[in-house]
């Protein structure tokens, strides 16, 4: 069963029991693992010769293909826009194994003896802690993210501050109704949030999937003067990536 398979099927139901009124225990929701993991080109890339460079990057796809079988995998290319960082992997799974043999087989290539990791976020799907009370008939499913969809993806870690946790549910959630409004009016930005809590240095990890840069530059900015925004303790780095196949961006590393 492929990935988008198994998250068609994730959404459990409650039904009841005809003879003794029982309900019964929904199936336990499979929730999947994401990683962003971003690698910068060494300069040692460019002394191999242009045979030993076509050869890494052949290995390079190779491994990239086996794992598809088991991953949603997208590739993103930053070159020219950030300076330390070049390449990103966005990995979405249900086992951490495979996430760590894909790492080392990857670097156990040509290319990859050449690549360093200067960022690598952990996290995990859950459902939304906030309710949209704009549309209370929309029930979306974060337990499962279809990535790819936009030609741009910002994405970066996110940490509130104690004094935000210390609220009561409905405090925060008033405070979140103004960020959902202000989302409304930006349709064509797409936003993943997934969830770090004790797996990675962050709390969440945002990623907005848009073909609109402006847009998303627009939303940012509004969203600095919501009284929410006063309980963000960290939201950087903050990394601009590109959406494109594995092979033009191993190309654009020369």
């Amino acid at each position: 069963m492929s990935l988008e398979e198994v998250g068609k099927s994730e959404t459990a139901t409650l039904r009841l029991v005809s003879h003794n009124k029982e309900v019964e225990n929904p199936q336990p929701v499979q929730r999947q693992f994401v990683n962003f993991v971003f690698y910068r080109l060494l300069p040692s890339w460019k002394t191999l010769g242009k045979a030993e460079r076509k050869q890494g990057k052949t290995e390079f796809q190779a491994v990239y293909a086996e794992f598809e079988k088991e991953m949603l995998l997208t590739s993103y290319s930053l070159v020219g826009l950030r300076k330390n960082v070049d390449l990103m992997l966005w990995r979405i799974g249900y086992d951490l194994d495979a996430f760590q043999e894909m790492t080392v087989r990857l670097s156990q290539t040509e290319l990859g003896r050449h690549l360093e990791i200067t960022e690598n976020f952990l996290s995990m799907t859950k459902r939304s802690m906030y309710i949209d009370k704009f549309h209370p008939e929309h029930v979306e499913d974060r337990l499962h993210i279809i990535p790819g969809k936009g030609k741009y993806l910002f994405v970066y870690p996110f940490v509130k501050t104690r004094e935000w946790y210390m609220k009561t549910a409905d405090e925060r959630q008033n405070l979140m109704d103004e960020h959902i409004r202000i989302g409304m009016k930006y349709i064509s930005v797409k936003l993943h949030t997934t969830y770090s809590f004790g797996l990675d240095d962050q709390e969440f990890v945002v990623a907005f999937e848009t073909d609109e840069p402006q847009d998303f530059l627009d939303l940012v900015e509004e969203l600095r003067f919501t009284q929410a925004s006063k309980y963000t303790l960290r939201d950087t780095p903050m990394y601009t990536c590109r959406h494109r196949e594995l092979a033009e961006c191993l190309q654009a590393l020369g």
